[in-house]
């Protein structure tokens, strides 16, 4: 009876991590452990950013779940999934120890899955089985990772600020670096692991997509920012890093502008986009540069807000009818290009501080294609939501989804801004500056015209299924059934007590022989 009546009051779960992000000293460590296992927290530049604006969504998206869910059955499911992946996501940001950083990142994982399971269909079932199978693998790339960083560390730290001098250090370097990667690398939704995205995206009610494309994945940022040792990481690792995210950043486009849901374009432009922010934490180990945390966690601040404020906005137009609709497209519309660098943006100011690492040669070129596409793809998206507005021209989205909306898409243009010129380093006149209006413009005006040649003549592009290669898995798994229903009948033949007693005292004898043979 409590949780049912508990919806209401989501919108206040992470003030506290708004209250943190401003007033909590920077570096300063709470240890609440022991000895063995030092629990810690703490706040560092990168962690109070993402822990800030992810903080601000969350508030944002309570809100607007509240009216979106209203008196669904299922309200008290709901809302016990929020409150953990809540935990989980607010939790990772301020995790000073690798104990605390993976209880967190697996507690956001199964509250997430509750959420993309919460519609109930065949199409949920399907997302969150994906989901929660990627993210276990992933966790346990990560988690080995850990272990070998563990016993590489001076005294065994469990302090994540021990880690990247550890990795260095470590006979297991490239090992390490390969588990830390592609574990936090599926977090993030790097292709060709990606597929999950667009499935518990498209799956999951509206609030729940805009706080897993908006806020949840950035776990996956803030774990690479933390644990890599950027500074002198092998320039090949950090050159793969920054080709794979960039490759993968071109390809979510070109899927993407085959879909026609507006959830599912809009999480392929997360893939997109994270794609981007991996890039430049790549870039940064490449050339030795510990300026790519704090570059990559702005990049993903503005992320947070935008593709959030994106998300709700599909619930509100959805609601819209044409008289009202002009005024809730356009600022959709604007943030939706802003993504791709539009001037006076939070995208072009992102691009803007990125193009110090990446630079002038195939990783820029890479990037100022990423740019274009992104364009394409999000004019694609305002195209596709434009045409789920309501049947009644007259119709009106209820207050409880459009102030949310509307303090969010504000928040997207205002806090970057804000985060740009209190950064250091940064002015308004440089950001104002004639060449950098003309070098954010041109991608722009590329890429609309590119999607309006899309919307003209673009019908006769494929239709690739939501997922893309998770097609080859459904196939691999149909071709798997004979082997299943080997090893079942193979299990059940051992699991009889002649067969099991026998094999229990043959590892018995083994570890006998192993032992007598040790001494």
């Amino acid at each position: 009876p409590l949780r049912e009546r508990m919806l209401p009051w989501l919108a206040i779960g992470a003030v506290p991590g708004l209250f943190a992000s401003w007033f909590a000293a920077r570096g300063e460590l709470i240890v609440f452990g022991n000895a063995q296992v030092p629990l810690a927290l703490a706040i560092d530049r990168p962690g109070g950013v993402l822990l800030g604006v992810a903080a601000l969504l969350w508030i944002a998206g309570g809100a607007y779940a509240t009216t979106y869910l209203g008196e669904k059955s299922a309200r008290g499911h709901f809302v016990v999934c929020w409150l953990m992946t809540l935990a989980g996501c607010l939790g990772v940001f301020v995790a000073a120890d690798m104990a605390s950083f993976y209880a967190l990142l697996a507690l956001l994982s199964v509250g997430t899955t509750g959420l993309v399971l919460s519609e109930g269909t065949p199409r949920a079932y399907r997302a969150g089985a994906i989901y929660i199978g990627m993210a276990l693998f992933a966790e346990a790339l990560v988690l080995a990772g850990m272990v070998l960083t563990v016993v590489s560390a001076p005294g065994n730290s469990l302090l994540i600020s021990a880690a990247p001098a550890a990795i260095d250090a470590s006979p297991w370097r490239i090992e390490i670096l390969v588990l830390l990667i592609a574990g936090f690398g599926i977090k993030a939704g790097l292709v060709p692991l990606h597929f999950w995205i667009p499935l518990a995206h498209g799956a999951a009610p509206v609030p729940a997509s805009a706080l897993l494309s908006g806020a949840v994945v950035k776990a996956a940022v803030i774990g690479l920012i933390r644990f890599m040792p950027i500074e002198s990481a092998p320039w090949a690792v950090g050159a793969t890093v920054a080709m794979l995210g960039l490759l993968g950043a071109l390809y979510a486009v070109l899927v993407g502008i085959t879909q026609s849901h507006p959830k599912t374009v809009l999480a392929y432009s997360s893939v997109s986009q994270m794609g981007v922010i991996v890039a430049i934490i790549g870039m940064g180990m490449a050339a030795g540069d510990g300026s790519a945390r704090l570059i990559a966690a702005f990049y993903a601040a503005n992320h947070v807000l935008a593709k959030g404020a994106l998300f709700l906005a599909v619930g509100v137009i959805g609601l819209t009818g044409a008289r009202r609709l002009p005024a809730m497209l356009l600022p959709a519309a604007v943030i939706a290009v802003g993504l791709g660098g539009l001037p006076l943006t939070g995208g072009a100011l992102t691009k803007e501080v990125a193009k110090s690492l990446m630079g002038d040669g195939p990783a820029g070129v890479l990037a100022t294609l990423s740019a274009i596409g992104t364009t394409v793809l999000m004019l694609h998206f305002v195209f596709c939501v434009r045409a789920t507005a309501a049947d009644d021209d007259e119709a009106r989205a209820p207050a409880g989804l459009v102030v949310p909306w509307l303090v969010t898409a504000g928040a997207s243009i205002v806090i970057p801004w804000a985060l740009y010129l209190t950064a250091g380093g940064y002015s308004l006149p440089d950001a104002l500056a004639p060449k950098a209006l003309w070098s954010a413009l041109w991608p722009i005006v590329v890429g609309s015209l590119l999607a309006f040649g899309l919307a003209r003549w673009g019908r006769s592009l494929p239709r690739l299924p939501e997922g893309d290669v998770v097609v080859a898995l459904d196939a691999a798994t149909r071709a798997a059934g004979p082997v299943s229903a080997v090893f079942g009948r193979l299990d059940a033949v051992l699991r009889r007590w002649p067969a099991a007693a026998m094999s229990l005292l043959s590892i018995a004898l083994l570890f006998g022989v192993a032992i007598v043979g040790g001494r």
